[in-house]
């Protein structure tokens, strides 16, 4: 049996953060599907298929490594493309307690469906896709944070 992961996010847009979970987690798994989610809750910086097209484009020679977009439950998502296990990175305690409650919940929906967590580097700690949007609609500079891919399609688009 294969162990699929899904690590579910908005990804909007992805950081170095994100990567860090992502690359530190593939040899713990088969295949990673990386799970962009809609929320009704969020309004998206970036289009889904801006998204998409980044984490495709920095992971296009990885065939660990697929992309989708999805909307609804998380657990609905993994049981579509097979994941047996839901990857969620932390950084702070508070992070934890409200993953535990979501993880909680997942299981109880689907006792077949293992949330991992892993904690981030410390140099990744500060780095958060709302804290990147809040800079670059103030006009600040984030490009520490992004992967070079994201980073080449902001600057074109200046």
């Amino acid at each position: 049996m294969n162990r699929i992961a899904l690590f579910p996010g908005t990804f909007d847009p992805i950081t170095i953060g994100h990567q860090d979970i992502i690359n530190r987690s593939l040899p713990l798994f088969d295949k990673l599907v990386i799970g962009i989610g809609r929320n009704a809750n969020k309004e998206p910086m970036f289009s889904e298929e801006q998204r998409l097209g980044w984490i495709r484009e920095i992971y296009k020679n990885n065939p660990k490594v697929e992309a989708v977009v999805y909307e609804g439950l998380t657990v609905r998502c993994c049981q579509q493309v097979g994941a047996q296990f839901i990857l969620r990175g932390i950084r702070y305690v508070n992070d934890f307690e409200y993953e535990k409650a979501i993880a909680d919940m997942n299981r109880s929906i689907d006792h077949n469906i293992e949330t991992i967590f892993l904690t981030c580097l410390p140099q990744y700690t500060s780095v958060a896709s709302t804290l990147v949007r809040d800079v670059l609609k103030n006009g600040g500079d984030v490009m520490q944070f992004l992967p070079d891919v994201v980073k080449r399609s902001l600057t074109s688009t200046k």
